[in-house]
């Protein structure tokens, strides 16, 4: 019995592709003197920031994160909740469900990042980057989440648009529901439980 919707954050309820992709190119050319095309650097997109600076082999992780995230904000403008999720989430609350985020944001990121568009509070939960010693895609932080809502993983499904979202979810054995929007493709997430075409699709699982 479904009791539980958790979300991703970043191209799930956040279309934050490109800031994320254009401040990390900036942030790079600056401190590295490398150019990247924002095809070499998707796969920065799902995980925590300092796990996509190691994998570049970025040396002083620390700073560079730090002028990363600042460098997100300058991308502000870029980033909008998708279409039609916040009345879909609005719909959640009402019913008797419990809703939960999981992200790779730290949690300075959430509050700068996604507190202003004025969701936070629909959620009992939210588990960051700073929350957990493991990050996605292993299942540590979404069990966090659900240890804290008391609910078991069974009776939970987790929304994401990544391929570390959805090995986090089976993992952790609850259901995964790809959120095309974000995700753009089905193809490595044959393991799906559920493929939502837009937003709206969410209603259906209930």
């Amino acid at each position: 019995m479904l009791q539980a919707i958790i979300f991703d954050v970043d191209g799930t309820m956040l279309d934050t592709e490109k800031a994320i992709l254009q401040s990390l190119q900036r942030t790079l050319r600056e401190e590295t003197q490398k150019e990247y095309a924002c095809e070499e650097l998707r796969f920065a997109l799902g995980i925590p920031g300092k796990d996509t600076l190691q994998r570049l082999n970025v040396e002083d992780i620390e700073a560079v994160h730090q002028k990363w995230s600042a460098a997100v904000l300058d991308f502000s403008h870029e980033v909008s909740v998708f279409p039609n999720l916040e009345a879909v989430i609005q719909s959640l609350a009402s019913k008797p469900l419990e809703l939960g985020i999981v992200t790779s944001k730290t949690r300075q990121e959430v509050i700068d990042e996604f507190d202003p568009f004025g969701l936070s509070e629909y959620f009992t939960q939210i588990i960051s980057a700073s929350d957990t010693e493991q990050h996605k895609p292993h299942p540590e932080p979404l069990l966090k989440c659900l240890e804290l809502l008391q609910i078991a993983p069974e009776n939970a499904i987790y929304i994401g648009d990544s391929i570390y979202d959805l090995q986090c979810a089976k993992d952790a054995g609850a259901k995964f529901a790809l959120a095309l929007w974000g995700a753009k493709t089905t193809e490595g997430y044959e393991e799906a439980d559920y493929v939502l075409q837009e937003p709206s699709d969410i209603l259906t699982l209930i």
